[in-house]
């Protein structure tokens, strides 16, 4: 298959080129300064924020191979702090990667699958798109877009045999930890102590997730599933049942286990 993947510099999107590509896929993905190439794995230069560069990356495929079987949207960044202290530069930007990157890429590779009837759209998103979390809530509202762009897409392709999967993913050790901006620290005197518990927390549980490539593998398998769910949340057991509880419990008492469990 044909596959194209945003942002496979590291992280996820590097684990999940390199296993795609062992399995014998063709694998295209964009990066913005990568130093280190996976063998095997063809390269394009490509910024998310920018119209052109997208509709090249998307273009340059089409025009090595003809077609795009599977695009997985993966790009994307994190924004730290209480919202009160985010600035709007910062949440315009937390959306134009994580949300409007993946729109301005499915217009251009939408096109292509519905003419050749067929194809998998594959969007990370998080368990952050389904519940809000304290101190990221730029974040989980990128994500919580994302779902709903997907949950739309996936109804106005039925007809065309596409099929829009997403992909929500617990506490992963990346370099997504370290490299999360967070708001400046002398403008967030008023939620101390509760800030400093919660970002320490969630980069614990980060810093002691999975690999990606757990992910990865998981990926691998979706891709050859001829119908796969519309849905999968890859995480751990507390997590699943966080997903699960959210579901069935009342709205305030699942605030009170979020906020707990949050140290908020």
């Amino acid at each position: 298959m044909i596959i194209l993947i945003t942002g496979i510099t590291s992280g996820f999107g590097r684990a999940m080129a390199e296993s795609l590509s062992k399995e014998g896929h063709a694998v295209y993905g964009t990066h913005r300064h990568a130093k280190e190439f996976l063998p095997g794995v063809h390269y394009i230069q490509a910024e998310v924020t920018d119209d052109a560069s997208v509709e090249a990356a998307v273009n340059e495929v089409l025009k090595q191979e003809g077609r795009i079987d599977v695009f997985i949207n993966n790009a994307g960044m994190g924004f730290g702090g209480p919202l009160e202290c985010c600035s709007i530069e910062q949440a315009r930007r937390q959306m134009d990667v994580n949300w409007l990157g993946m729109v301005r890429f499915l217009h251009h590779v939408v096109p292509a699958m519905r003419k050749q009837r067929s194809g998998k759209i594959l969007c990370i998103s998080s368990i952050g798109g389904l519940i809000g979390l304290p101190f990221q809530g730029l974040y989980s509202a990128s994500k919580f877009a994302i779902e709903g762009y997907c949950e739309a897409l996936r109804l106005e392709l039925r007809d065309f045999c596409v099929k829009v999967i997403v992909i929500e993913p617990g506490d992963f050790h990346t370099n997504f930890t370290s490299s999360r901006q967070c708001v400046d620290p002398a403008s967030v005197a008023n939620y101390y102590p509760k800030y400093a518990r919660s970002l320490a927390g969630f980069q614990n549980d980060e810093t002691n997730g999975m690999g990606p490539d757990v992910l990865a593998k998981k990926v691998v398998r979706i891709v050859s599933k001829k119908n796969p769910r519309n849905s999968y949340v890859i995480s751990n057991f507390i997590e699943h049942l966080a997903v699960f509880a959210k579901k069935f419990l009342p709205s305030k008492l699942f605030a009170v286990l979020v906020a707990w469990f949050y140290k908020v």
